[in-house]
């Protein structure tokens, strides 16, 4: 049962399965394997791969070009090693890792820590980004909006009851009891609680969904309070309460109290039923005894967004990174939630909807809809990973054990510091305050970390790839090398140290607007147009130097 709170009554367990085998340790098992490759891993091993298809190519060509005119074929192969060492952006490590402690310093200033670097270029390709809902873009804060009788009028009355239903019930009192005695006391009813003392309760369980408390007052009244689901509540009451009288609740009634219902939920609100029953004095009360109650109205509970979230998804799409959430709440309550922090809810998904499609299908319907709920924890990984396929770099916002297996798949995984220890581990980025402003001011970093770093590619490649050319196509019609091996590595040594400050270099605005990941081709493309037009003056020189000076 690891994994598993039991909080109250009893019964009987029956094992199914062990070890990895279970759900838990099925979850558990995905974050001891080897982390999937990220967008900058990825990234980097092109890049690498590129510089290394260039070397191969000209290296030999060089070999055999001055092999072959100037027969002197151990000079040949000493300079092709130099100029396979020149071709080799030899700074590219420590401007990689400066560039990514620059970015990291910076986010910590923000109160955010970065666990892993590379994350902060992750950061800035991000184009996608998918969070859990609780906790994350909400304030993980059951705050109760409304207590409202049969007319949907707020009742003070209505609060009074599940107030003492909360109040004297010896379970675990969860973000519900706790919402509805943080509202009583807000009210002053905490004092009319002292006039009451319980005599027997029934805890609450899964079957009949509700829980009850038997009381007496100091007037020798004895009551029994009983709060529940919608449903099993309204099957157990026989009147309820309308004003100050108590009327047979017929089946009108009933429609009437679900229509009330559905609109309550319509508002994102969970809805809980409360009612009560007049007892005799008798010591020990049943379950037969949940029945003919008064129903007395609903308590509506919320999960308030964060104060920031509106503004820092408006901020997230401006630049160009869309937001989808992955919870496992109901629909209605997430698409409430999205509606109040201005995301699109036209379209929603299902847990049960998404389990019978392949991994194609799931791809296809990923890009389309931006809501996904009543999701289990695989079902989370599994939508980012199809995400990923589709050739986006996708982050991953969670706080809770649920979440772990996302945050883990992610090209980056975002935590708040408030978030299981399980989460926080998985997570590359943690969020130490409730500002999810951060998150744009680390997207923004991330993609001035990465123009940075292909910023130095770009002209030590380009650079190097010109002087090589230059000095391949010098030797065609030079009796000797036109440079020394020993020149050709100091000159790209002298190149590299002059690109130390690039990692505190600006960007313009308008490269940061738009999420950047590695591009071989681009480098390539690069390399070879830039690259041959610095070439054009070091040929001039040489030319000069051997026709007219007769150097």
């Amino acid at each position: 049962f690891m994994g598993t709170s039991i909080v109250s009554g009893t019964g009987k367990g029956v094992v199914l399965a062990t070890g990895n085998k279970t759900y838990f340790g099925s979850m558990a098992e995905k974050l001891t394997k080897k982390r999937p490759q990220t967008a900058f891993d990825k990234g980097v091993s092109k890049v690498s791969w590129l510089l290394i298809k260039f070397m191969l190519i000209m290296a030999p060509t060089v070999f055999l070009i001055n092999g072959l005119l100037k027969q002197d074929w151990l000079e040949a192969f000493l300079f092709a090693i130099a100029v396979a060492v020149g071709l080799t952006p030899e700074m590219l490590p420590m401007i990689v890792n400066a560039n990514l402690a620059r970015g990291a310093i910076a986010m910590s200033k923000q109160k955010t820590i970065v666990k892993h670097l590379h994350a902060i270029q992750n950061f800035g390709a991000m184009d996608i980004l998918c969070t859990d809902k609780t906790g994350t873009i909400t304030q993980d804060k059951v705050v109760l909006i409304r207590h409202v009788d049969l007319n949907g009028s707020d009742s003070k009355r209505v609060l009074e009851h599940a107030y003492l239903n909360s109040l004297f019930q010896t379970g675990l009192k969860n973000l519900l009891d706790r919402a509805i005695i943080n509202r009583a006391n807000e009210f002053g009813i905490r004092d009319k609680a002292k006039k009451w003392w319980k005599i027997d309760e029934i805890p609450f369980d899964f079957v009949r969904r509700r829980m009850s408390v038997y009381l007496k007052d100091e007037s020798n009244s004895h009551v029994l309070f009983c709060k529940g689901a919608v449903e099993e509540m309204l099957d157990i009451c026989s009147s309820v309460e309308s004003g100050p009288n108590i009327i047979t609740l017929t089946e009108d009634l009933r429609i009437k109290l679900k229509q009330l219902r559905d609109q309550l939920n319509s508002d994102g609100l969970r809805v809980i039923a409360v009612g009560y029953k007049p007892m005799p004095n008798i010591n020990k009360i049943s379950k037969a005894d949940e029945s003919n109650l008064v129903f007395s109205g609903f308590v509506a509970i919320l999960d308030p967004p964060k104060e920031t979230t509106a503004e820092a998804l408006r901020l997230l799409k401006e630049n160009n990174v869309k937001v989808k959430i992955l919870t496992g709440d109901n629909a209605v309550v997430a698409k409430k939630i999205c509606h109040d922090v201005g995301l699109e809810a036209d379209h929603i998904a299902l847990g049960s909807d998404i389990e019978k499609l392949t991994d194609p299908e799931l791809a296809e319907l990923a890009e389309k809809v931006s809501i996904f709920a009543k999701l289990s924890p695989l079902q989370k990984a599994r939508i980012v990973r199809v995400l990923k396929s589709n050739g986006h770099t996708v982050g991953f916002m969670g706080d809770g054990i649920n979440d772990s297996a996302a945050l883990r798949e992610a090209d980056v995984g975002i935590s708040v510091d408030t978030a299981v220890d399980v989460a926080k581990e998985a997570a590359d980025i943690i969020l130490l305050e409730k500002n999810l402003l951060v998150l744009e001011k680390g997207i923004i970093e991330g993609r001035r970390t990465f123009g940075n770093i292909i910023k130095y590619i770009k002209m030590a490649a380009s650079s190097n790839f010109g002087n090589v050319f230059s000095v391949l196509v010098a030797s065609t019609f030079l009796p000797f090398l036109p440079m020394m091996a020993v020149q050709l590595l100091v000159q790209n040594l002298l190149y590299d140290i002059s690109q130390i400050a690039i990692p505190w270099d600006y960007m313009d605005e308008e490269f940061l607007k738009i999420p950047r990941q590695w591009k071989a081709e681009t480098i390539a493309t690069f390399m070879v147009c830039i690259g041959p037009i610095s070439s054009i003056f070091d040929i001039l020189t040489f030319w000069v130097m051997w026709n007219i000076f007769g150097a």
